[in-house]
C-alpha cells in the first residue's frame, strides 16, 4: 500500500486553515494519539502482566503512567460512544446494539437506544476541531452505519480510513463490513500482505505526515485487533505456537498473576479468581484440543504482538518528525478479553482460523478469555471486573517529565477522557450546538495525575450494559448481573475479584447505593428499556415490517 488518495479542499476551507495558522503560530498544545485495541483482557500486555512481548507499547507505560482501576463499558459500542464524548453511552443514544451491516437492528426508537450517536454529543473530533486542532482517525467506528451523517467525517474527523462495522477480516475486508476511505467505500483489497492493523497505522501516520502544517492534531487509531475472528500473519503466528500447550491455562493464570505482584499492579492482598465454571482443566482435554488451543492462543498472541510493532511505528514517526515529546499518547481497550460464543474449545471450527473470507467469531474460547482477564473473574458484556477493567497508559514527556513509571490507584472512567483532552487543548465544551442542547460532560480531567500521581476520586461511578448493573462508591461496588437478578455488593480494595457478597452484612449501605444507581439510570436515558415497551424492531428478527427507525424523530431537551 503505497498511493494514498488526498482529499479536496474547498478554498474556504483553505483560507480558514491560513487563518488558524497565524493565530496559533506559537502554538504548544499537545498533540494527541488516543489507540485503542478491541477485546483485548487486562494482563494480555506485558507492562500489565502478560507473557506476549508488547516492547512498544511497554516502553510508553514505563516512561508515563498506568491507571490500576481505570474502567471501560463492557463493550465495543458503548465503550467508544462514551469515550468519543464524555457521557454515558445512553446520553449518546448507543444503550445498546449499534446499526449494524445485517439490517436496522440497532434501533429501538427509545433515546437511549437508537444504535447511533445523536446530536444531543459532542465527539472529541467535533470539539477539539473547533479549538484549532486537525482531526484523524483511521480504524474501528461502530457508532451508526447506514446513513453518512452517521460516519465520522459527519462527526468532525477530517479524514478517515477503516471500517464503519464492528468488525471485519483482518485480510480482505469486504461487503457490509468493508473498508472506506473519508466518505468512499473501497473494494476488498488485493494485495497478498493486506492486514488491516498495518493498513490502520499506515493510513494513520499518513494522515499525519500530510499535514502541512504546526497546528496540533489528534490522532484516534481504534485497532479490530484482538477481536475475532483470529486472523495473524504468519510469521507472526510462529512466534507463539507450541508455548501454550506445555502451559495450559490455569498455569498461565498464575504466572501473569505473580508477574502483576512484582510489577506492583497488585499487591499481596489481592488473589486469583477460580477457573471460569465453564471451562475444564487443561489436564482434561485430549492432545488434539490442546494442539488446537494452543494454536488459537498463538494466533490470539499474534494479533495482538502485531498491534505492538504497529505502536512502535506511529511513535518512530512521531520521533521522524520532531513531534514525540509534545504528544500524549493514550493506550487502552474497550472492554475486557471476550468469551464468545462462551465455549472453552473456542469459537467456529478450526479450519476457519485465518479464511480471509470469513469474519464472525472464531476465537480463542471461555478458558482463554479468563487468562486474558487474570486475576478477575467474568468477560466482556459482564459489569465484573474482568469486564471493564482496562489498562490505561497515558504517555508525554512534555507534560509528565517528573513523574513516570508510576501507578495511579485512584479509579477513573471513560468519561474522564475527553475533560482531560479539552483541558490541555484549552477547547471550549459548549452547552447548545447547532439547535441542539448538549448534555454536561460526565467526568473531570486525570490532569493532576500528570504532575502528583493523585486524583480526586469520583464520589460515584455508573454503568449498565444489557441489563447488568454497577455502580461503585468509594471501595465498595454494587453489581447486578442479569443472570443472578439481584444486587450484590463487594469490597473492591479487599475482594476485587468480587468473591464475597457483602449485601447481607451491609443492607443499608447497598440500598443506598442501588436507589443511587436508579437516580442516575433514569438521568441518563438507561431508562425506559426497549424491550420493555415492546417496541418493533427489524422484521429479520420477527418484529413489525412497519417499523422504520430512520423517521423516528431525533428527541432534543
Amino acid at each position: 500500500m503505497n498511493d494514498f488518495p488526498k482529499s479536496k479542499t474547498p478554498w474556504l476551507l483553505i483560507e480558514l486553515f491560513v487563518f488558524s495558522t497565524l493565530l496559533h503560530a506559537d502554538d504548544n498544545r499537545p498533540n494527541i494519539v488516543l489507540i485503542m485495541v478491541d477485546d483485548m483482557g487486562w494482563s494480555d500486555i506485558g507492562s500489565y502482566g502478560g507473557e506476549i512481548p508488547t516492547p512498544y507499547i511497554d516502553s510508553l507505560a514505563v516512561n508515563g503512567i498506568r491507571f490500576t482501576q481505570f474502567y471501560n463499558a463492557a463493550r465495543c459500542y458503548p465503550t467508544r460512544a462514551s469515550l468519543l464524548t464524555g457521557l454515558h453511552p445512553h446520553q449518546t443514544g448507543i444503550g445498546a446494539a449499534t446499526n449494524s451491516p445485517r439490517g436496522l437492528i440497532g434501533d429501538h426508537g427509545v433515546y437511549g437506544y437508537r444504535g447511533y450517536l445523536n446530536r444531543n454529543s459532542l465527539t472529541l473530533a467535533e470539539v477539539l476541531g473547533e479549538a484549532g486542532y486537525h482531526t484523524y482517525m483511521a480504524g474501528k467506528w461502530h457508532q451508526g452505519y447506514h446513513t453518512p451523517d452517521r460516519w465520522p467525517k459527519q462527526r468532525g474527523f477530517e479524514r478517515f480510513y477503516g471500517i464503519i462495522s464492528g468488525a471485519s477480516s483482518f485480510f480482505k475486508p469486504q461487503g457490509g463490513r468493508g473498508l472506506m476511505l473519508d466518505n468512499t467505500p473501497l473494494p476488498p483489497p488485493v494485495t497478498p500482505n493486506y492486514y488491516t492493523t498495518d493498513a490502520f497505522t499506515d493510513y494513520a501516520v499518513h494522515f499525519i505526515k500530510e499535514q502541512n502544517s504546526d497546528d496540533p492534531f489528534f490522532l484516534y487509531l481504534a485497532y479490530t485487533a484482538p477481536h475475532w475472528p483470529l486472523h495473524a500473519k504468519e510469521g507472526d503466528i510462529q512466534k507463539f505456537v507450541g508455548k501454550y500447550k506445555p502451559i495450559g491455562w490455569d498455569k498461565l493464570r498464575k504466572q501473569r498473576f505473580a508477574r502483576q505482584l512484582d510489577l506492583g499492579l497488585l499487591d499481596e492482598s489481592h488473589s486469583i479468581s477460580p477457573r471460569n465454571p465453564g471451562a475444564r482443566a487443561w489436564e482434561a482435554l485430549t492432545e488434539e484440543q490442546q494442539d488446537q488451543l494452543d494454536y488459537r492462543m498463538a494466533v490470539y498472541a499474534a494479533m495482538i504482538h502485531c498491534v505492538d510493532y504497529n505502536v512502535g511505528k506511529v511513535i518512530d514517526s512521531l520521533k521522524s518528525m520532531g513531534k514525540f515529546e509534545n504528544t500524549m499518547i493514550l493506550f487502552l481497550a474497550d472492554n475486557g478479553g471476550c468469551a464468545e460464543p462462551y465455549n472453552d474449545l473456542g469459537g467456529r471450527s478450526f479450519d476457519l482460523i485465518n479464511d480471509p473470507n470469513f469474519s464472525g467469531n472464531v476465537s480463542y474460547g471461555t478458558a482463554w478469555a479468563n487468562v486474558s482477564n487474570t486475576p478477575f473473574r467474568k468477560f466482556k458484556v459482564w459489569l465484573n471486573e474482568g469486564g471493564i477493567s482496562t489498562p490505561l497508559i497515558i504517555h508525554w514527556p512534555n507534560g509528565i517529565d517528573t513523574m513516570t513509571n508510576q501507578w495511579i490507584r485512584t479509579p477513573a472512567y471513560l468519561p474522564d477522557i475527553a475533560p482531560t483532552f479539552y483541558e490541555v487543548a484549552g477547547a471550549e465544551y459548549p452547552s447548545q450546538k447547532n439547535g441542539y442542547d448538549i448534555h454536561p460532560l460526565k467526568g473531570q480531567s486525570l490532569l493532576t495525575a500528570f504532575k502528583t500521581g493523585q486524583l480526586v476520586q469520583h464520589e460515584w461511578m455508573f454503568w449498565e450494559h444489557m441489563k447488568h448493573r454497577a455502580v461503585r462508591r468509594g471501595k465498595f461496588k454494587a453489581l447486578w448481573a442479569r443472570e443472578i437478578g439481584k444486587w450484590a455488593l463487594y469490597d473492591i480494595e479487599k475482594d476485587r475479584n468480587e468473591m464475597h457478597d457483602l449485601s447481607e452484612l451491609y443492607p443499608e449501605l447497598l440500598k443506598s447505593m442501588t436507589d443511587k444507581w436508579e437516580t442516575w439510570a433514569r438521568d441518563a436515558k438507561v431508562y425506559p428499556y426497549a424491550e420493555k415497551l415492546k417496541l418493533p424492531v427489524a422484521p429479520e428478527r420477527g418484529w413489525s415490517a412497519n417499523y422504520d427507525p430512520d423517521n423516528v424523530p431525533e428527541l432534543i431537551y
